[in-house]
């Protein structure tokens, strides 16, 4: 269990400080029971205590690094079960499965999808490969699949097509997922050899314990747990139980990021597939393996995720910037609103919903809302004019039509001083009014 408070004071002899002859002393000690040092810092501590303090102030949750390179990606890390409480540490990953016979097929469809949200690379981190009995059909899919540069999880549970498949992975560190009771020792030999993290699953939430155990014993802390697929409120329970288990009651053992196959989970449900991504990304998948994943599905569960491992503390900011929507040129209207994610979305959605021209005009108002901002003087007369001199907006754009927040038509008269070449325009209250009023301004 992890050392809270003066608890780190309660140490063996052998852990004292080499030049105080104490365990630490009290002001780092009580950095290290924050989180707000590491252990190592100490110039003073021996190997051994290192050793041993180490693993007691580490989070009760491992870290597991999945992937190789620019397709490397941290999982676990996690100390607290709820969001509130404090951030989460690392975000879950969305993998789509390939069928080995329809690689050709599955592969190119999967890449497609690929965007940015609120400067965030949105895409399928992992591409799921599933041995079915034909090995050479599987060894060309994981080959093709490989081709693609993404981060692979290899499910198959054969020690021999595993060795095939982990050689044409090597050095892309790869999930291997496929340990069970019967096939353990040779699963975890081959990954160990391999440098792949080993998936396990078990009959059960307790015998997936005594397997976890087991391969913890074996010297192999590089683990994710598969929470099954016998049905959803299995699932559901497992993936609960084991967060709980470690963050909760201590219990290292179940300390892994975990694994849920929703596309095992509901198979050929692409939409039930979806509702279970967005159950499983709140309560506590790492990964989330669906049969497809294009847009449709991507837009609402990357967007889910981007919410859940964004510090509640901080707001997400778009860019400031000028962002044409509907194929806005130099020649057509301009509006502006703030850099707060949620009213960018929705301003820019109701613009694209007009089917009206607009270079929407996005300036730095510390992620506030519009009143908040204009309340704060983070969005004025004053921090407009200097956006417009900033991204040099008077030689972009030849219109000098400039439509501003309803909420703020207060700042009417002071920006057409700031700006005298522009005519200002007061947008509705409501952005549910902004297509009609668009289409009215355009004739």
């Amino acid at each position: 269990m992890a050392l809270k408070g003066l608890d780190i004071f309660k140490l063996t002899p052998k852990t004292n400080c080499k030049e105080c002859g104490i365990p630490t002393c009290m002001a780092f000690a009580m950095k290290v029971a924050q989180g707000a040092l590491t252990i190592d810092k100490c110039p003073h501590m021996s190997a051994e205590a290192l050793e041993t303090l180490g693993e007691a102030t580490a989070p009760p949750m491992k870290s597991i690094v999945l992937g190789a390179g620019e397709a490397a990606y941290t999982l676990g890390g996690e100390t607290v079960l709820f969001r509130h409480d404090k951030t989460f540490v690392s975000q879950n990953l969305y993998a789509v499965n390939v069928p080995p016979m329809n690689a050709d097929e599955a592969i190119p469809a999967l890449i497609k999808t690929d965007y940015e949200r609120i400067g965030e690379h949105m895409y399928v981190e992992l591409i799921n490969v599933a041995y079915r009995d034909d090995r050479t059909v599987f060894l060309e899919a994981v080959k093709k699949a490989a081709a693609t540069g993404r981060t692979l999880i290899l499910e198959v549970d054969d020690p021999a097509v595993a060795r095939e498949a982990l050689e044409l992975t090597s050095g892309k560190k790869p999930l291997l997922n496929g340990a069970n009771e019967s096939n353990y020792a040779d699963m975890n030999a081959l990954a160990t050899e391999f440098g792949a993290v080993l998936g396990l699953s078990a009959n059960g939430l307790d015998a997936l314990y005594d397997l976890t155990a087991e391969l913890e014993k074996l010297g192999n802390k590089n683990l994710i747990l598969d929470v099954g697929a016998s049905s959803i409120k299995d699932a559901f329970a497992n993936a609960v139980q084991i967060r709980r288990a470690a963050l909760k009651d201590g219990d290292r053992v179940f300390g892994y990021p975990a694994l849920v196959n929703a596309a095992k989970l509901a198979p050929g449900d692409v939409n039930l597939q979806v509702a279970l991504a967005s159950l499983f990304t709140l309560k506590y998948a790492s990964v989330i393996v669906m049969e497809k994943m294009d847009y449709a599905q991507a837009l609402p569960l990357y967007g889910l995720r981007q919410n859940i491992y964004t510090d509640p503390q901080k707001p997400m900011r778009v860019e400031p910037g000028v962002y044409p929507i509907n194929g806005a040129d130099e020649n057509a209207v301009c509006a502006t609103t703030v850099d707060f994610a949620l009213t960018y979305f929705i301003v820019s959605g109701e613009i694209e919903r007009s089917g009206i021209p607009v270079n929407l005009l996005i300036s730095d108002a510390g992620g506030y809302s519009v009143l908040t901002a204009w309340a704060a003087g983070k969005l004025s007369a004053g921090s407009l004019s200097r956006f417009f001199k900033e991204a040099d907006v008077d030689n972009k754009i030849k219109n000098r039509t400039l439509i501003i927040p309803g909420k703020v038509a207060v700042l009417k008269g002071e920006i057409e001083e700031s700006l005298p070449n522009w005519k200002i325009i007061v947008a509705p209250n409501e952005a549910l009014g902004i297509v009609k009023f668009l289409k009215e301004l355009a004739g």
